[in-house]
């Protein structure tokens, strides 16, 4: 049995060696809470200690951000600073990593003008759409991991003190990216191994289209020709491998734009701009949403598939079998990076052009020729149950089992 403190070093290094997989002499880029300050400079060490050059870390706050919320002028929030687009852009441009620790209460902003939100997520997706180009086609290694917050914990674990709600959180974390294992780099190794494996099977077979069933649910799914099964670990542009998610148990590819038809029911809450959705159902027709509805925060979702017209079709379709660590945990995160990971999932908004043959050196246009979708936003959200069933249509019209009762099916 490892303790806390052997658990917290391991998942330090896991940031630095496997999600961002830092090298010599290169500049690794944090985005933190100011409530995981300790937890951050564990992971700076453990970067100069493989070579960094430099570790900068852009410091949020979640009361100084719920403050602006309230009080600031409305027009502001179609600002979006310039100086943070150039500073990532140009730390992309010379090969730094980025990792991103998420610790946001779910509730953050519950309460706040919807349209406060959608428009400060309008102008950061705008301004942020060249570097968001570049993190999609793998240009830089990038990570996305999770540390608690006293609001997330208190959200996750009502029943338990303040102090044990935390380190109940922690204690989730550790487990979910395997932290609490005595060999975690070879726990990921292995991990890396069978969602390739997975991968490897579904971009063999090369199925023109998905077919969903599942209480709420009845949907297709075409996919483009030449579209790329991926799962696990990345590799850069210099031939770096990184793990863009951890925890992560997923395969993902692209969906047509103009090919979806049907309609899906969330099996999960979806945490998005300080809100919680939950409850919906979205209806497609060639690809474009057409019609939703909501149980809770239905004007929020509504205002996310307003950000521009991308938002209304898909731009991720992502397996995850029902019997994934996470889900078998029991525990709801209130957090996409986790839940995602819990459950069979698609993404409003834009797509990684790195699950296109030849997509990573596409032009926009000829990305767009070839059905993916473009947008300035990416949402997650959870779909899967052990419910549901997937079969995979082959372009001679075969139809396969690909997941049976929630659980891969080959």
């Amino acid at each position: 049995m490892l303790s806390f403190e052997q658990k917290l070093e391991n998942y330090a290094s896991l940031v630095a060696e496997v999600g961002a997989n830092i090298q010599k002499d290169q500049t690794l880029f944090i985005s933190a809470s100011i409530e995981t300050v300790e937890f951050v400079r564990k992971v700076a060490e453990k970067a100069y200690s493989l070579g960094a050059r430099q570790v900068i870390v852009d410091w949020s706050d979640d009361e100084l951000v719920k403050l602006r919320y309230e009080k600031a002028p409305a027009e502001s929030f179609s600002d979006f600073p310039e100086w943070k687009v150039m500073e990532r852009e140009k730390l992309a441009e010379g090969g730094a990593a980025f990792v991103s620790i998420v610790s946001q209460s779910p509730d953050l902003l519950k309460g706040i003008e919807p349209s406060r939100i959608a428009d400060a997520q309008k102008a950061a997706g705008k301004a942020l759409s060249n570097y968001r180009k570049m993190l999609q086609a793998d240009r830089f290694s990038w990570s996305v991991i999770a540390a608690p917050s006293k609001a997330w914990a208190a959200k996750m674990f009502p029943e338990l003190g303040e102090s044990e709600q935390v380190l109940a959180l922690w204690e989730a974390i550790f487990k979910a990216v395997r932290a609490d294992q005595a060999d975690p780099v070879t726990a990921w190794k292995e991990l890396d191994k069978t969602l390739n494996e997975k991968a490897d099977y579904l971009n063999k077979k090369a199925y023109a289209t998905l077919q969903y069933r599942a209480p709420g649910t009845n949907l297709t799914i075409d996919l483009p020709k030449g579209h790329i099964w991926a799962g696990g670990g990345s590799v850069n542009v210099d031939g770096n491998a990184f793990m863009a998610n951890m925890p992560t148990e997923e395969v993902f590819t692209v969906p047509h734009k103009d090919g979806v038809n049907g309609y899906v029911k969330n099996t999960k809450p979806l945490s998005y701009g300080g809100n919680i959705i939950d409850d919906f159902t979205i209806t497609f027709e060639n690809g474009r949403i057409t019609e939703i509805s909501a149980g809770q925060g239905e004007e929020v979702l509504q205002r996310l598939i307003d950000t521009d017209e991308g938002a209304k079709h898909l731009g991720e379709v992502a397996l995850v079998p029902h019997a994934s660590p996470i889900s078998e945990s029991g525990l709801l995160f209130y957090n996409t990076l986790f839940d995602e990971n819990a459950s069979n999932h698609l993404a409003i908004g834009s797509a990684y052009s790195f699950c296109l043959e030849g997509g990573k050196t596409m032009s926009t246009e000829d990305l767009e020729k070839h059905g993916l979708n473009q947008s300035i936003t990416h949402v997650d959200f959870m779909i899967g149950s052990a419910e549901m069933d997937i079969d995979g249509i082959l372009p001679d019209g075969t139809v396969e089992p690909v997941f049976r009762n929630g659980n891969w099916a080959f």
